[in-house]
């Protein structure tokens, strides 16, 4: 169910939503209409029977297109001429409140008007927005201008409420165009805007000739033309129709979907959508002349294989000609991407780092811990080069033992793991997976700001690249947010010679470029944290360097691309000399070996708890600062030595290891 409260005193309202079991709404001073999500015409709540939808909800899984389709026809299916009004989903499904200062969410739905678009994302998204969705009702002839209007002034209470956050306004087709018109309209207001398969591409579509079209095919057959059944069935084996039975056949899938979705029939009569169709032509006409009053942060999110509009070039030309404009794109999803399998909309808008709770983005107070789903992303982009290097992970008690497996790693923080940064940093991914996985523990590193500047989005072949390092929590490696982390108590990782160490030139592998004065000490003991020194080793098993910087330099007109990289972003160690203040970000090119192992160790905890008064001393800083270096070349002369001793560095030994013990067993290495 949905719950909501009127948008007027009126005791009517729109038919019910069916969507998860909801939470009682909070009572607030409502600058926000609420609507009632059901009721009769006396005013009383109607009760509403089981529907796929509550099934879905009980069985913990994500509604798909049968039951948005449901959802969708009993919305539409009362008599009812307007005026457009909000609604608000307040999922309760899955547990976990809404986190403190959420900004407000304004969903603006595509052609169908409904705004239930977001029905499989409704669940994660109420936890980290005060969500509203915007009805349409089928009969409502409000136009293009008078919904900008709605939403405007919608936007501007919730700004005058909360001044000091954002407002995200989603929006699909001709909803990105109504959330570009608010945007350019308000220029001063904090916006975050989420164009999904923008209609701004209209007058180069499929749709100018479905607009031409319809006027020939007599009611209600314009609901069976191709177009409009893209609209809803396009890519039709990665939507989420929730039939049982892996073994279904698909002819079965669909003959129990057809009568889902004969809502088309409801919710898109040949009288709306003529309407629909001449109101998309007037708003992308209206936005394209406007755009460059657009100043609002804008992520685009673009399918491939979109049946009605052109969204791949049209993403592109958004972000040639929007300031501040990220793109997003998915090659296999089609015009309904919001409904299907494998798109999920929080972990981009994530990925993306366009969520935030104030003006500025905090990369570590609005982290959001990680879903299932998105630890599994993560563990899948290195599950090739997990099986090919097969971490060994030693550790180091606090009476100096070493053993194999984590048990050294203290359990609570804050902790402060500082070690070598491997080439390319092939070893973040198995280092972070692999603690999370074995211990529980959220490492979060501090990483080149390169990673995180819009800029860099144009000069990287795959915009999305470093999406799962801001799912994961790297933030920016700043003073402040060193501090932050800190303070927090979480489990920091640092590496002292940052791009320099991971981009390192040939024959340079294994060598330490830290700066010579303390970085990092006196930090730690301000808040007691734990040091673990580590080292990790394998580079050279798996790769030879081709062409290093030195190399590139040499090349015609790489050193135009040099510049374009590095002239933007925030400069690091400016103040430092010699080879540590290289800090640019580059190339290498690498050719691949035979796979060997990689091997990581942690070396004995080092404690600062008690010590921030004698480490103000900055001899005494320095001291340890020297000395935790120490312990990261031991540690990584220390793996250098032992893995000659290891009959399973190849991957042959392995492969064979796992034909005969299986393929979950535990391959033997070296003993510590």
């Amino acid at each position: 169910m949905a719950a909501a409260a009127a948008t007027t005193p009126s005791a009517f309202a729109p038919p019910r939503p069916r969507l998860l079991s909801c939470r009682a709404p909070r009572r607030r001073t409502a600058q926000l209409p609420r609507w009632t999500a059901s009721a009769t015409r006396s005013g009383a709540p109607r009760p509403a029977p089981l529907s796929s939808m509550d099934a879905t909800a009980k069985a913990g899984r994500r509604p798909g297109v049968r039951e948005y389709a449901e959802a969708a026809r009993e919305m539409a299916r009362r008599p009812d001429g307007g005026p457009p009004r909000w609604f608000a989903p307040l999922e309760c499904g899955g547990g976990g409140e809404r986190v403190p200062g959420a900004p407000t969410l304004l969903y603006l739905p595509g052609i169908d008007g409904v705004g239930l678009g977001l029905i499989r994302h409704h669940e994660r998204l109420a936890k980290m927005f005060d969500m509203w969705c915007l009805h349409i009702p089928v009969q409502d002839r409000t136009t293009f201008q008078g919904l900008v209007e709605h939403v405007e002034r919608t936007v501007k209470s919730e700004s005058s409420r909360a001044p000091d956050r954002p407002v995200y306004l989603v929006g699909e087709s001709v909803g990105a165009c109504i959330a570009l018109a608010v945007a350019a309209r308000n220029r001063d207001v904090d916006l975050v805007l989420v164009l999904v398969n923008p209609g701004t591409s209209f007058h180069r579509s499929q749709l100018q000739s479905l607009s031409a079209l319809l006027d020939l095919v007599p009611d209600p057959f314009h609901s069976s033309t191709p177009q409009l059944l893209n609209f809803l069935t396009g890519n039709f084996m990665k939507m989420s129709p929730r039939f049982g039975g892996a073994g279904q056949a698909l002819s079965e899938v669909a003959s129990g979907l057809l009568p889902s979705l004969m809502y088309l029939a409801d919710i898109l009569p040949k009288e709306s959508i003529v309407w629909k169709m001449k109101m998309l032509r007037t708003a992308s006409s209206f936005v394209n002349s406007r755009l460059h009053a657009v100043k609002a942060q804008t992520l685009v999110v673009a399918s491939g294989n979109d049946e009605l509009l052109p969204s791949r070039d049209e993403a592109e030309r958004l972000r040639g000609t929007l300031k501040k404009c990220r793109v997003r794109h998915f090659r296999d999803n089609g015009h309904k991407i919001l409904l299907e399998d494998g798109f999920d909309l929080v972990t981009t808008i994530k990925g993306a780092g366009d969520y935030r709770r104030s003006r500025q983005t905090d990369y570590v107070l609005d982290f959001l811990p990680l879903s299932d789903d998105e630890l599994e992303k993560a563990i899948d982009r290195d599950r090739l080069l997990t099986f090919a290097t097969d971490p060994v992970m030693l550790s180091t008690l606090p009476d100096g033992k070493i053993v194999r497996g984590l048990a050294g790693l203290p359990r609570a923080g804050p902790v402060l793991l500082v070690g070598y940064h491997m080439l390319m940093g092939f070893e973040l991914g198995p280092l972070v997976t692999g603690v999370l996985r074995s211990t529980g523990i959220h490492i979060r590193g501090l990483a080149h700001p390169f990673m995180f500047n819009e800029s860099s989005d144009q000069l990287i072949p795959d915009s999305s690249n470093y999406d799962l390092h801001r799912i994961m929590g790297a933030v920016p490696v700043t003073a402040v947010n060193f501090y932050k982390l800190l303070s927090e108590k979480q489990f920091v990782l640092l590496y002292p010679g940052g791009a320099r160490e991971a981009l390192h030139r040939k024959g340079e592998e294994y060598r330490l470029f830290w700066p010579e004065q303390s970085e990092f000490v006196r930090m730690a003991s301000r808040f007691g944290a734990t040091i673990i020194p580590f080292g990790v080793v394998g580079e050279d098993d798996i790769c030879d360097m081709l062409l290093d910087y030195n190399d590139l330099m040499k090349l015609p007109f790489y050193d135009i691309l040099d510049k374009k990289l590095n002239e933007e972003g925030l400069k690091l160690r400016t103040d430092s000399t010699g080879e540590i203040k290289n800090q640019d970000m580059h190339p290498v090119v690498l050719t691949p070996k035979m796979p060997g192992r990689f091997y990581f160790i942690f070396g004995e905890p080092i404690e600062t708890k008690g010590r921030e008064k004698e480490l103000r001393d900055k001899e005494k800083a320095q001291h340890l600062y020297l000395h935790v270096k120490s312990e990261v070349e031991s540690c990584i002369k220390y793996l250098k030595e032992k893995r000659e001793e290891d009959p399973y560095r190849s991957i042959l030994p392995r492969l064979l290891y796992q034909a005969a013990h299986g393929s979950d067993a535990e391959i033997p290495t070296f003993e510590p």
